[in-house]
């Protein structure tokens, strides 16, 4: 492992490893006369060299050739001295800690194995201590870095759960930004409809009204008229230009219809949907257009999230007096009467029904559990000469 990925505590357990270790090679060297010493010192050797070598800590090929060489030195320290088995501790966990699982046990295996066989060659009586104390470090060692290992993984499964809620959170931020301000940009289309368009149409009506109620015979009060009246078309143009620079992207597109046969695109998992137009399409303001889409798409979002549906329809219909928005699908339907308004303030039924009605039109829902839901929004067409 790379020391510059290590938290504080695994540093500290780092340098007390290799303090053990050079505290039991010194310990062995000195019980045991010259040959104990020089297998001590080549032991010695072989750890530190491979303690500074990055590929040991980079490549587990490069870790198995050097616990390898480790194994062999300690075997014949093993074979001079009988304190070279207390080096078996640590050897458990350079083994649990750079090896696989599968090469990691059996070699743990083997250690303990080896530290058994050397104390009993040195002429000590076989007894159950010379047999459990070795395994029992060696299940202490297993116990250790496998519980070590497991909470380094929760830690790091919630590490990324942080980071997955900080770039949700990033995300919805962002979108709840996107939204009020297209929530703003639709506001201020209606009101520019609503009230400057709206107030310039009545002004040119009114104009040639008076240009058409002058008596012969007075040209300067005409022209003036004239003038006036030309000035309020050009602003009345201008509040049109204003209107349709805030007009929702989809509709900026296209016409209504070629919007709403966009939200059938199959996008995901989701239910089938199909638009239908019936009836002559008539050129409708900006504020209905708006209205009907964002309805459409509330409805279909709430067929997508809630219903369980596997078809959906749409379908936009042009009457004489009226144009008609209906939204059906073949979900598991609900109670309309249990509707509250959506405690997180979302574009629910409620204020669906709101912005039908801010333009003088009627929204029903029909359901019942079971029966699959029909939403039907019915919009008055305006009079000729309106925006």
């Amino acid at each position: 492992m790379d020391p510059r990925t290590l938290t504080p505590a695994l540093r500290v357990l780092r340098v007390c490893l290799h303090l053990l270790v050079a505290g039991l090679l010194v310990l062995a060297a000195l019980r045991d006369g010259t040959a104990a010493a020089v297998a001590a010192a080549v032991t010695g050797a072989v750890y530190a060299v491979g303690s500074a070598l990055r590929a040991v800590r980079e490549s587990r090929s490069a870790a198995a050739l050097w616990l390898g060489a480790l194994s062999a030195a300690w075997l014949v320290l093993l074979a001079v001295t009988p304190d070279g088995l207390w080096l078996a501790f640590p050897l458990y966990f350079l083994h649990l800690h750079l090896l696989p699982a599968r090469w990691s046990l059996p070699a743990v295996a083997g250690t303990a194995g080896a530290a058994i066989m050397s104390y009993v060659r040195h002429g000590a009586p076989l007894n159950p201590g010379a047999v459990i104390g070795p395994l029992l470090g060696a299940a202490v060692a297993v116990a250790t870095v496998l519980g070590y290992q497991a909470l380094y993984r929760e830690s790091e499964r919630h590490r990324r759960l942080v980071e997955e809620l900080t770039s949700t959170r990033a995300e919805l931020a962002a979108a709840e930004r996107h939204a009020g301000t297209l929530a703003e940009r639709e506001r201020l289309a209606r009101e520019i409809h609503d009230t400057l368009a709206q107030g310039l149409s009545s002004i040119q009506l009114l104009l040639r009204a008076a240009e058409r109620a002058l008596p012969d015979g007075s040209p300067e009060a005409a022209g003036h008229i004239e003038r006036a009246r030309r000035t309020a078309q050009d602003n009345l143009a201008e509040a049109r230009r204003f209107v349709r620079a805030l007009t929702p992207a989809d509709l900026a597109r296209g016409s209504l219809a070629a919007a709403l046969e966009r939200l059938c695109d199959p996008a995901g998992e989701g239910p089938r949907v199909r638009f239908s137009l019936s009836g002559t399409p008539v050129a409708l303001p900006t504020p209905y257009e708006v209205a009907l889409l964002r309805i459409a798409q509330s409805a279909l979002a709430n067929t997508v999230r809630h219903a369980g549906a596997g078809r959906a329809e749409i379908t936009l219909t042009f009457m004489d007096a009226s144009v008609t928005l209906d939204v059906v699908d073949d979900g598991k339907g609900f109670d309309p009467r249990s509707c509250t308004a959506s405690p997180t303030g979302g574009f629910g039924l409620l204020a669906m029904r709101s912005r039908a009605r801010s333009l003088g039109g009627t929204f029903t829902v029909e359901s019942s559990p079971g029966q699959g839901t029909a939403v039907a929004v019915s919009l008055p067409l305006p009079a000729e000469g309106t925006v």
